[in-house]
């Protein structure tokens, strides 16, 4: 009787289903948070019936009301670029006259040629930069932004903001995998940075924060990989200074960031630090001053004029006007109480913690992580830093503690987006445990993706708590 060889049977595939489950109520909280936000925003404006009925109707020469340069904020950038490409000066002057093409936010001061001209007030760094591709297209083809600004503003907003969120996102999977310990909590962290923050609502717009926090995310990521993998290679200590640089080239008070880190780095790997953080970071120094200077024949920016650079008379094509910051209106006037603005930047209308209720669970994770050696330092810079920055802004004069002006968040925190992700993990992974844990986490996602979404068509707008409040005639402006 031959004998019978039994081949053993495979082991049975691993249970996925709660983690694809888990996927799908994240998925799920994303579209549902985004369609409230949409309904909530909801509202019939036909632009194009309007330029048609214009220029067809009215025969009007100034029909076009449309335009893909949402404020005064991103179009002093956009001008600026306008202003290299087209007339080889940082002078806004000839460009703000075109229809469209206005702004407030520029200053007026004596330039090269003895004269005094209009400047965007925005460090002019960034605008260089963005000139650089608008050089390229309007040597090749010709094409201005003044008679292409859609193809060609669209273009760069896709170069400028849609490539640069996709590297952030890409780095945040890094730092999920690397620093979380639940698959539940590493796909939430995702799912919150792909959709449940401010950056996603800004893409639309020319602005320096999606910028910073691409950088910062950057930073962070090299410096883990220095601190927490025992990386010495020169490339690390090159990204992170580079890059930390940066983020305080886009974000000012983010100069708390490149100090904090570079100390950190300073401490523990000194010959590196020195040899390659250091220079790297100069190179961005010295394009910052470098490029303000060019603009401004100075170092100091155009933000450290406001008792002199920002009160001026000037004229568009004939018609005599006042600087806006003569006399400025609503928001801008500013919140004279400090109390009061703390109160509405924290859990009121310009709120973190109530627009964007998931940096609930990142103050959490601090607290979470205090408690382990491994990761106190990162939870202690990350919560430092937070309280400098805010600091900085609680402590700023009456006129410039407006909630960052017309805006849908308080959009100066923006950058610390990177970082209050990672600190959201650990707290991510604790919520994975449980069935309530994920359903309260998931709550929060959705209101905060409602908050991202509500502007659908423009960040420059008042949030929807401000908007609900002024409506029930609660608060003023």
């Amino acid at each position: 009787m031959s004998e019978v060889i039994s081949t053993p049977s495979p082991p049975p595939a691993p249970d996925t289903s709660p983690l694809r489950r888990s996927v799908y109520l994240l998925l799920i909280t994303l579209a549902t948070g985004g369609m409230m936000g949409r309904i909530l925003a909801v509202d019939s404006v036909d632009m194009r019936g309007l330029e048609k009925h214009l220029r067809d109707v009215e025969k009007r020469q100034d029909w076009r009301k449309s335009r893909p340069f949402l404020s005064a904020n991103d179009r002093s950038r956009w001008a600026t670029a306008r202003a290299l490409v087209e007339h080889g000066t940082y002078a806004i002057d000839d460009v703000i006259g075109e229809p469209g093409w206005d702004t407030i936010d520029m200053v007026k001061h004596r330039g090269a040629d003895g004269q005094e001209h209009l400047y965007s007030s925005k460090p002019p760094l960034f605008a260089t930069i963005l000139a650089g591709p608008y050089w390229l297209v309007h040597r090749l083809t010709g094409a201005t932004l003044g008679d292409q600004p859609y193809l060609i503003g669209r273009g760069m907003l896709v170069l400028f903001s849609v490539v640069p969120l996709v590297i952030y996102f890409l780095v945040i999977t890094c730092l999920a995998d690397r620093l979380g310990t639940t698959d539940w909590g590493r796909i939430f962290m995702v799912a919150a940075a792909t959709g449940g923050t401010f950056l996603t609502t800004f893409a639309v717009s020319i602005n320096n924060h999606v910028i910073a926090a691409a950088c910062a995310a950057i930073a962070v990521w090299a410096y883990v990989r220095i601190v927490y993998d025992q990386r010495r290679e020169r490339h690390w200590f090159l990204l992170c200074g580079f890059f930390a640089a940066l983020t305080a080239a886009n974000e000012l008070p983010a100069l708390a960031f490149l100090a904090l880190i570079g100390a950190a780095l300073l401490a523990r790997a000194p010959r590196p630090t020195l040899a390659a953080f250091l220079p790297a970071a100069l190179v961005v120094v010295v394009a910052h001053f470098g490029t303000n200077y060019m603009a401004h024949g100075e170092l100091r920016e155009p933000y450290s004029h406001w008792d002199d650079w920002y009160f001026y008379s000037f004229e568009v094509n004939g018609k005599p006007k006042e600087s806006y910051w003569k006399n400025p209106k609503g928001i801008d006037i500013g919140e004279p109480s400090v109390a009061k603005y703390a109160f509405h930047t924290l859990i009121g209308h310009h709120g973190i913690f109530s627009l964007s209720p998931i940096w609930l669970l990142s103050v959490a994770g601090i607290g979470l992580w205090s408690a382990r050696r491994d990761r106190r330092d990162l939870a202690f810079g990350i919560a430092t830093l937070s309280l400098v920055v805010y600091g900085f802004y609680l402590g700023q004069s009456t006129i410039h503690r407006n909630y960052g002006g017309m805006t849908s968040g308080l959009r100066w925190m923006f950058w610390f987006a990177p970082l209050w992700l990672v600190a959201l993990l650990p707290a991510a992974d604790w919520c994975s445990r449980t069935r309530l844990r994920r359903g309260l986490a998931l709550v929060l996602l959705g209101l905060s993706v409602l908050s991202v979404t509500y502007p659908t068509w423009n960040p420059w707008t008042h949030p929807w708590v401000l908007n609900f409040l002024l409506d029930r005639g609660w608060v003023t402006l």
